[in-house]
């Protein structure tokens, strides 16, 4: 069955009535990257966790217990056996290394979110639609017109206080605490509008390989992520770190400006330090010798920006248990530095936010234990009319400090450029 984005949004504006709904999708198809997209919805079970404290639904019935996040989802996992749709968040680090996040929360999310749905359908490159589980809803209602979306700027970092945090973790780099740092700052925004249609008008300024929509409760998450973090097929896992930015503004010559990032010794070695990070954390749950680097300082390009991005693969052993994988490489490199512990030890100082969803990983796993997640980057986070943007960069001892300020709202023009902000932010 072939079908149109119109079909799929109002299936979408139905059936988030009615229940929980996620969307992952490939918007760029022919993009190397490019995969099957799902929708999700009505969840017959589902998980979520604070800390150590979860709570899960099934057959109808809510429990709270206490339990390690990582544990709890893969008990879940294995006993419902089924799809699963949801994200990570950033605070999980916390029960894989001993790391502790004493920052402010900007939104009240759970650490991780997972469902179960009894409403599943696939759609291939060529818009072919598979109904995996359930049936379309017996009441639809036609979507009325295009709401108008607004955001309004309400608090964001000076560019003075930026730097200072910038000069001082290149004083870090200089003392050897570490080699490279991810340091990122939250937009924070109000939203006026519904938030499917703010998704909608991201998509159409700038197609991405790992789109994603997902709504539940009072949250509302919507990507434009470029980027993976993590993939399964049977025994082959991949990772795809993205570390390396150049602005497409029309300024200079399209040929020059990936010419220009592709060369540049300095975004060579932030992406090649973050490589060099994830080739660890594969070998943690690889078979032996099977790490390598299948593509090295590819440039991508997006609506905003050229991206340099890597491939790095291995084979794992085919009872290798999926959460146990993913959990061996999270968080995603690009998101912390390196090392990774000290990278993420710093971050929490230098930071005054708590990242939550931002940074982890939002994606699905199969029954048979395949499993595609995006790293949730440019990623409008919203709860009620309370809009989260947060927007962040790789720091080594070559960065300019007020040029790393300047590619944070680069980064940050994926939705400012949509409502005329960009100048303001």
């Amino acid at each position: 069955m072939e079908i149109s984005e119109t079909y799929i949004s109002n299936l979408i504006t139905n059936l988030r009535k009615l229940s929980t709904v996620v969307l992952l999708e490939s918007q760029m198809p022919g993009h190397p990257a490019s995969t099957k997209s799902y929708l999700a919805a009505n969840p017959r079970a589902w998980i979520k966790s604070w800390g150590n404290e979860i709570e899960i639904m099934e057959a109808g019935k809510r429990r709270k217990f206490q339990k390690n996040p990582w544990e709890a989802l893969t008990e879940f996992k294995n006993k419902q056996s089924d799809w699963l749709f949801g994200y990570l968040g950033y605070e999980l680090k916390d029960h894989i290394e001993l790391l502790e996040s004493g920052n402010t929360e900007c939104l009240h999310a759970p650490d991780l979110f997972f469902m179960i749905p009894d409403f599943l359908i696939e759609v291939d490159a060529r818009h072919n639609l598979t109904f995996l589980k359930g049936k379309l809803p017996e009441k639809t209602i036609q979507p009325k017109n295009k709401s108008k979306v607004e955001i309004q700027l309400k608090n964001q970092i000076s560019e003075s206080n930026y730097v200072k945090l910038l000069e001082q973790a290149k004083r870090d780099i200089y003392e050897g605490e570490y080699y490279e740092i991810n340091l990122s700052h939250p937009l924070e925004f109000e939203l006026k509008g519904d938030s499917w249609n703010l998704y909608k008008l991201m998509k159409s300024a700038g197609p991405v390989p790992f789109g994603g929509y997902l709504e539940f409760d009072n949250l509302a998450i919507c990507s434009s992520s470029p980027e993976r973090f993590l993939a399964r097929e049977g025994s082959k896992v991949w990772s795809q770190p993205i570390k390396g930015t150049a602005s497409r503004t029309g300024e200079i010559n399209e040929l020059e400006a990936i010419e220009k990032l592709k060369h540049s010794e300095k975004e060579r070695a932030e992406n090649l330090m973050i490589v060099d990070l994830v080739r660890n954390d594969l070998g943690r749950v690889a078979v032996k010798n099977s790490v390598k680097v299948s593509s090295l300082f590819e440039v991508q390009s997006f609506e905003t920006v050229h991206q340099m991005v890597s491939t790095v693969e291995c084979e794992v052993e085919e009872k290798a248990e999926s959460i146990d994988v993913i959990k061996a490489c999270f968080p995603m490199g690009s998101m912390t530095g390196a090392p990774k512990i000290a990278a993420m030890m710093a971050i929490e100082q230098y930071e005054n936010y708590k990242r939550g969803i931002y940074s982890g990983a939002m994606g699905y796993i199969k029954p048979n234990g395949d499993f595609d997640f995006n790293v949730v980057i440019r990623t409008a986070i919203i709860e009620g009319n309370k809009l989260i943007y947060p927007v962040g960069g790789a720091i080594t001892s070559d960065s300019d400090p007020v040029e790393e300020w300047n590619e944070t709202l680069l980064k940050a023009r994926a939705i400012t450029n949509i409502f005329g902000l960009a100048k303001k932010s």
